[in-house]
């Protein structure tokens, strides 16, 4: 496997177990009356979230920053409800989103709600400072795969050593 194309593959159960753990970790941090999930990633943590700490107000705000693994120009979609802006300003709005890569995106919706604490479920160490708030880092050579990106099928071994498949008693090279 080449070192700079490394992969992290998240189950289901260990995003809602992250996202959970994320949770758990904010309650330290103070009470909050909103959260605004960075979609499309955020939603999930958010929905999870938003749950554990019994917050009712969702809001989103959409940003574009990829096209499957390329970085691209940052769109704003979606922006953020009035509402929820004026509870920026008590320092009541809890941002969350998946994962911090590079800053970028972090850097924008920060600008939108500056006095926001902003909370993802993994880290680069590129844009871990942009965050206040988060699980588990991961080092920037690594795609993280979320479970709504995946599907069941074979993954080859990270040795590259020769499988042997047993079809019907013979053996395969």
């Amino acid at each position: 496997m080449n070192p700079s194309n490394k992969s992290f593959p998240v189950s289901w159960d260990q995003f809602h177990r992250d996202s959970r753990a994320l949770a758990w970790r904010l309650t330290n941090v103070g009470s909050f009356d909103a959260i605004v999930a960075i979609a499309r990633g955020g939603l999930v943590p958010a929905a999870i979230v938003a749950r554990e700490l019994n917050i009712r107000i969702v809001d989103c705000v959409a940003v574009k920053s990829y096209a499957h693994k390329d970085q691209g120009k940052i769109e704003i979609l979606k922006h953020i409800s009035s509402d929820v802006l004026e509870l920026d300003k008590k320092g009541k709005v809890l941002i969350i989103d998946d994962l911090v890569d590079t800053g970028a995106t972090a850097r924008i919706v920060r600008e939108i709600l500056p006095n926001a604490h902003f909370a993802t479920v993994y880290a680069k160490p590129l844009g871990n400072d942009m965050v206040d708030t988060f699980i588990t880092e991961v080092s920037q050579d690594t795609w993280i795969y979320f479970p709504w990106d995946l599907d069941v099928t074979y993954a080859e071994p990270i040795s590259g050593d020769r499988l042997i498949f047993i079809n019907a008693g013979v053996v395969e090279w």
